[in-house]
Parts: C-alpha cells; sequence; structure tokens
C-alpha cells in the first residue's frame, strides 16, 4: 500500500470531497459537566447527567456518522474524561476509524489513561493552560489545587511522547502570563496556541464577557507576535473579499462540518445551536441531508451587513456568535467589528466595496495608531 503525508492526505480528501456536503469533520460533546469552574465557560450553567446519550446511543450515532464518511472528530466538553465511561466511548471511536482529537483541561489524566492512549493514541491531544502560576490559573478555573492536576498530566501525555497541543484562552486574568505561557511551550517543545476572542454563554449569559481583553490589546498581539502577523498576513492574501455567497452562513458549517451536543441534538456549529435536529428521534443521515440544508442554505431576511463585508475574514463573525451576543443571527457584532477594523489598519488594508457601515461606526477605531503594548503588560 502506498503511504502518503498527512498534509497530502487531508488536502487530497477535500479537494476530492470538499464540495459534495460529505461530513468530513465532526464535534461532539459527551458531557457539558466538569470538574473545574473556569469564568470564561461557554458551556451552560444548567446541565443534567440524567439526560446526557448513553453509551449505546453513542456508538449508534457513531455508525451513522461513520458510514456518511466522517473522518475527523473531535471529543470535547465540558470536561470528556469526567464520564466514567469516557475510555469506552472513546475506544469505539478509535473502532470506528476516525482521527480522534481530545480537548481536555488535562487535571483528570492519570497513569491509567495515559497508558491507554500509549496503547490506542488519538490524533492529537489538546490541554488548556491558563496561567503559568498557581495563583493565575487557578483564578480562572476557581478550583484549588488544578494547577498542579494540570500540569500532572501534561507530563503524563509527554513521558509516552503523545501528540500533544497546548492552547489558552486569554483573559483579563491571564494575559500577563500569555509570554510565560509560550516559553512553557517552546522548552518543552509543544506547539501552543491563544484565542483572545470570548464569546457569551450557550445559554447566552454575559459573565464570560466580563473577562474580554480590548480589541486593541488583541491586534497589538497580533503585531507584536511575528508568526501572527504572518498568518493573518497570509490569511487575507489567500482569502481577502467578501464571501459573496448570498446566504446566512458563510462558512463551512453544515457543509463539511457537523457538531452533537451530550443530548443528541445536532447542529451546524458548536456555537450556532438554533434551530437543531434530534438524533434520538431521527438518524444522522437524514439530519444532515435533509435538515441541514434548510439551515445554511438560508437567505438574509433583511440587510446582512456581515454577509458581504470584506473585513470578515479579519473579525470572527458568525451567526451563531450573533445569536449568542445580541439575539440576532444578523446583527454585527461591535466588539468583532472593531477587533476586524483594527487588524485590516496593523496590515495596511482599507475597505473597498463592503462593510461601509462598520467602517462608519468604527471610525474611531481604525482610525487609532497608539501602541497598546505598554497597556498589556506581556
Amino acid at each position: 500500500m502506498r503511504e502518503i503525508g498527512y498534509g497530502d492526505f487531508s488536502l487530497g480528501l477535500y479537494e476530492k470531497h470538499g464540495q459534495k456536503r460529505i461530513p468530513l469533520r465532526g464535534t461532539f460533546e459527551p458531557t457539558f459537566r466538569c470538574n473545574l469552574k473556569c469564568c470564561h465557560c461557554y458551556c451552560p450553567k444548567k446541565c443534567d447527567k440524567s439526560k446526557e446519550l448513553t453509551l449505546k446511543e453513542i456508538s449508534r450515532i457513531f455508525d451513522e456518522i461513520a458510514k456518511e464518511g466522517c473522518t475527523w472528530l473531535v471529543l470535547t466538553g465540558g470536561e470528556p474524561l469526567l464520564r466514567e465511561d469516557f475510555l469506552d466511548i472513546y475506544t469505539y471511536a478509535k473502532k470506528q476509524g476516525f482521527l480522534i482529537t481530545l480537548f481536555t483541561n488535562g487535571t483528570l489524566i492519570n497513569s491509567e489513561i495515559a497508558d491507554y492512549f500509549k496503547k490506542y493514541p488519538p490524533f492529537s491531544i489538546e490541554i488548556s493552560l491558563y496561567g503559568i502560576t498557581e495563583q493565575t490559573y487557578e483564578n480562572v478555573t476557581q478550583v484549588k489545587g488544578s494547577f498542579k492536576q494540570c500540569l500532572k498530566g501534561i507530563d503524563l501525555v509527554l513521558e509516552r511522547k503523545l501528540p500533544l497541543t497546548l492552547k489558552t484562552m486569554l483573559l483579563t486574568l491571564n494575559k500577563h502570563e500569555l509570554w510565560g505561557i509560550k516559553n512553557y511551550a517552546k522548552k518543552k517543545n509543544i506547539p501552543f496556541r491563544y484565542d483572545a476572542k470570548i464569546n457569551p454563554m450557550l445559554d447566552k449569559g454575559r459573565e464570560p464577557c466580563k473577562y474580554r481583553i480590548t480589541p486593541e490589546e488583541i491586534v497589538e498581539l497580533d503585531r507584536i507576535d511575528k508568526d501572527r502577523y504572518n498568518e493573518w498576513y497570509d490569511l487575507c492574501k489567500r482569502l481577502w473579499g467578501p464571501p459573496g455567497r448570498g446566504l446566512f452562513y458563510t462558512c463551512g458549517a453544515g457543509l463539511v462540518q457537523f457538531q452533537i451536543d451530550p443530548y443528541g441534538r445536532l447542529n451546524v456549529c458548536i456555537l450556532s445551536r438554533h434551530p437543531q435536529y434530534d438524533l434520538r428521534k431521527g438518524d444522522f443521515k437524514n439530519g444532515w441531508y435533509n435538515e441541514f440544508p434548510k439551515v445554511f442554505l438560508r437567505k438574509p431576511k433583511g440587510e446582512y451587513i456581515c454577509g458581504d463585508c470584506e473585513f470578515g475574514i479579519l473579525c470572527g463573525y458568525c451567526p451563531g456568535w450573533s445569536e449568542l451576543e445580541s439575539n440576532g443571527n444578523e446583527t454585527p457584532i461591535e466588539y468583532l467589528c472593531r477587533i476586524g477594523h483594527l487588524r485590516a489598519r496593523m496590515l495596511g488594508i482599507t475597505n473597498k466595496k463592503g462593510g461601509e457601515k462598520q467602517n462608519e461606526e468604527n471610525k474611531e477605531a481604525i482610525s487609532e495608531t497608539t501602541t497598546y503594548e505598554s497597556k498589556i503588560n506581556c
């Protein structure tokens, strides 16, 4: 059998099937529950363990998504390892041949679990590290002793030479330790990334938004980090311009990716949770081919400013986020608009066609040329 590299395999699969509406990528939340209480978490505060999918139901759903072509599967939460039957869920997914990425806080990884991953390795493990000191980390997680547990989990994964990535959500509580976290990852030769954009909770609670750093701080970090700057530059070079599809969703939601929550509800993406399709009452094939087109082929009801904006590639806007932020999934989000325009300013890009209204509303933002490095205190 001819062997090819992962990059060639992935690219070839998308080039061959990416336009055929095959559900190549899935995200599954076995539970919303978690052993930590992170201040920025988007999971709903009220979660019902008794309503979670059973192992039998999960196995049936895995059979169905595998049959329709799912290749990549993310297991996330909540904290997926909190499920008593997590290894059973994981094993069944492995037997289906999915390339599994595990999102975890790392605190529940013990020798037994790490040894199991060594024997049956995932495609990737991603652990969230919210600080490089105990005080900062636990200011975020709000659980005493969690910092040492997280570091122990990281070490157990590294000792077994498993594929590991570290990541963090950048908040007002931990922004001063960003470079410390990056240096920690670099010394251990672990890939690292961070995200500084915090969205409201799935139940629309706004508590996480209190910990957002400012758009100016976000873009200043893009500017002073050479790798991130070059990534934004290359992205704009490849994809600049309004989507031009005339549709509500301008991304891959419902086209090649899907999301399933702990209660068996199928969604087009991790943020856009309405409408939903109940996999307990129907099968995945019907949800994907018959119900999803009603969602992602929807056209805007009114003037859809964000759908025609050239700066969309820079702000990260999506209808799901808008629904959480403002109860209107066609509504621009001022916070994201400001980030997009400041990034454009950073890259020396001016608007040509779309986004005139955002330009007017963000005139102050795009005219600011102050360096915010001293304010970030990194």
